[in-house]
């Protein structure tokens, strides 16, 4: 892994995706989505301050375990501005999601200990569908062969 030297303080697109393993698009997506800040010199080139490198870092984590970019760029905003982060500060955001992902764990080993049963069903109204309809909850307002989202009034 390249590593930047303590006197650069701002960071170049190409220098942020090699030290942060994430693609030149990637960090133009981030930026768009709000995630990362640069600024432009007169050249028109984006500078990163180092700090980018810990947030792109962040950013990453919480996506490989299903975290929503706007979850995430509404945490990151919690950030301060005029320091980098500390590692209280990234526990203090990812305690929020803690009960989220504890309730993915429990879908995905529900998931798991009943693959078998759910290859090929395609009805998610069956009463012996214990992962999208325990104790077939649906069955008892809807029926039909498919399970479509219900819109929220």
């Amino acid at each position: 892994m390249p590593q930047i030297p303590e006197k650069i303080h701002e960071l170049t697109v190409g220098q942020l995706s090699a030290r942060s393993g994430a693609a030149v698009s990637a960090l133009h997506f981030y930026e768009a989505k709000g995630l990362i800040s640069s600024r432009r010199t007169s050249g028109n080139q984006r500078r990163y301050e180092r700090d980018a490198l810990r947030r792109v870092a962040f950013v990453r984590a919480a996506q490989r375990v299903g975290i929503p970019l706007a979850t995430i760029r509404d945490a990151l905003a919690e950030l301060p501005e005029e320091r980098t982060p500390t590692r209280e500060d990234w526990a203090r955001l990812s305690e929020n999601w803690r009960a989220e992902l504890d309730a993915r764990i429990q879908q995905l080993g529900r998931l798991r200990d009943h693959l078998t049963d759910c290859i090929g069903c395609g009805c998610l109204s069956l009463d012996t569908c214990v992962l999208s309809n325990p104790d077939d909850q649906i069955g008892d307002r809807i029926s039909g062969s498919r399970l479509m989202a219900e819109k929220k009034s």
